[in-house]
Parts: C-alpha cells; sequence; structure tokens
C-alpha cells in the first residue's frame, strides 16, 4: 500500500509538473485555418518545452473565453475588443504582432462589378444595389465585426434574402459563397488556404482601410491566479523576438506570404506597410 502510495504521488506530481509546461492559447479561426500554427507552434515546443493549446473560435468569443479566466493568452484582431479587454483589467498589455489583410471574393464573372469600384465602401454598396448573395460570418469574429464596420461606413443597413447570416466560421462562409456564387469578406490567410474555390476570384483588395492587425495579450493573474504567466510571457517574448517574427514571415501558401511580421510597427511607414502581402 505505501509503494501504491508514492507511485500515486509521484504520478500526480509528474502530471503536475507537466501541466505547467502547457499554455491554452484562445485564438481567432483564421490564424488556426491558415496553417499558421502548425508551422509555428512545433518550433516553439521544441526550443522552450512549452505546448501549446490552441482554442480556436472567433476573436469576440476568444475575448469572452479569456474573461473567464480561461485561457493563458490570446491572439486576436478587433482592435477596439482589444483595448476595452487591457483597459477593464483582464489583460496585461497589447503587443503588435503581425498582420495581413482582407479582401472581397466573389463569382469570377462579378456580377455586382466591384473589380471596378475605388474602396470598399463603394464595393459593398455595388453588392447591395445588385442583390448579390452575400455571405456573413454572423459569428462577432473579428472579420465579421470588420465586416458590420463597412456597412455601417457605406451607410446601408444589410438584410433581405440576399443577405445571409450564418453564425459560422470562414471556411464555412467561403463554401456557402462558392455554392451559391455570392460574395463575401475573408482574411487573405483563409482565402489563399481555402481548396474549395470552384468559381470564385478575389476580386476587390489592397486598401488601406483593409489591413488586418493581429496583437498578442497575456491574461491578467490578477483577476485569474491560475494563469501560466511565466509560460506565457515566454511564448510571447518568443513571437515578438526577432527570431519568432522571422518564423511569422517565413510561413508561405501558394508560394505567397500569409501573414507580415508586425512586432516593430512603430519603425514602419504606410508605405512600408503597402508592400506586405502582395497580390
Amino acid at each position: 500500500m505505501r509503494i501504491l502510495a508514492i507511485l500515486t504521488c509521484l504520478f500526480w506530481a509528474l502530471c503536475a509538473q507537466a501541466g505547467e509546461t502547457t499554455i491554452t492559447l484562445a485564438s481567432t479561426t483564421s490564424t488556426q485555418n491558415s496553417g499558421l500554427y502548425d508551422h509555428i507552434l512545433p518550433m516553439f515546443e521544441a526550443e522552450t518545452g512549452i505546448h501549446v493549446n490552441v482554442i480556436a473560435v472567433g476573436t469576440g468569443q476568444a475575448l469572452r473565453i479569456a474573461r473567464n479566466g480561461d485561457a493563458d493568452v490570446l491572439i486576436v484582431h478587433h482592435r477596439p475588443s482589444e483595448d476595452a479587454f487591457v483597459a477593464d483589467g483582464y489583460g496585461v498589455k497589447r503587443f503588435d504582432l503581425m498582420y495581413n489583410d482582407f479582401v472581397i471574393v466573389g463569382p469570377t464573372d462579378d456580377p455586382a462589378n466591384v473589380r471596378s469600384e475605388g474602396s470598399v465602401e463603394g464595393a459593398f454598396r455595388r453588392i447591395a444595389e445588385a442583390k448579390a448573395p452575400f455571405v456573413s460570418r454572423g459569428d462577432d469574429s473579428g472579420t465579421h465585426k470588420k465586416e458590420r464596420d463597412i456597412w455601417e461606413n457605406a451607410g446601408i443597413d444589410p438584410h433581405g434574402d440576399w443577405y445571409r447570416e450564418i453564425g459560422s466560421g470562414m471556411g464555412a462562409a467561403l463554401n456557402m459563397v462558392a455554392v451559391t456564387d455570392g460574395y463575401t469578406l475573408s482574411d487573405r490567410g483563409t482565402w489563399l488556404s481555402f481548396g474549395n474555390r470552384q468559381n470564385l476570384d478575389l476580386l476587390f483588395s489592397g486598401v488601406a482601410g483593409l489591413r488586418n492587425p493581429y496583437s498578442v495579450i497575456v491574461v491578467n493573474d490578477k483577476n485569474f491566479p491560475h494563469v501560466k504567466t511565466e509560460a506565457a510571457n515566454t511564448f510571447v517574448d518568443w513571437l515578438l523576438s526577432d527570431h519568432g517574427q522571422e518564423v511569422i514571415g517565413a510561413y508561405r501558401v501558394k508560394n505567397q506570404q500569409l501573414f507580415c511580421p508586425f512586432a516593430k510597427a512603430s519603425t514602419l511607414t504606410e508605405q512600408d506597410l503597402s508592400l506586405c502581402p502582395a497580390d
């Protein structure tokens, strides 16, 4: 019995020790769907011994998970929500991490003629005027928040049979667009990784208003003492280091760069930011 008790104690001690090397990352789906984590996390784990358990949901849901104390660190992409998260004391500090951009995807024949439009608001107006099918994620993700901002800036409250909110992720939205020959707003990374394109094409991109910055935030252990602050900070430091930024910038799909390092954003000009990613 004594030997069994000793072995039991040793087992739980080892489990506890192993738990200290695992952190939970609440993340937007675009970074997961694009394959970025499959590229960077094995390197991080090999170099640090820290395993990262990813919960990939929309940005709004990721922030709610962290507000409940169910994550150690966040990677999300909606600046107002990120600032509120830190201001409310749930996050320690927000760090610029990387960026890509949003794009409008639709049928190759482009019945709404968004290709010739000069602004993203104008492109959305053309879709609404044509009553062309538009698929919205409708899931409180960073992409959905961006889409709603564009509609608002365009002075349009989208509704009717042509506007379809699906309450799901980017992959599901792109699949529905492929079936309906409709339009949607996508992050570039998920679009480049998407395999079921059928009659779809990238129709509109490249304006400053479509830039899509991502941040990384460690959850505040003053609210949640169980947060693994040391390991989470190691993860953040690695991502923001020259090495981590190089690893992020090196990730490519179909020979195209999906994410642009952004940790030294204060040293970059607007012209620099326009160079990555290229169409």
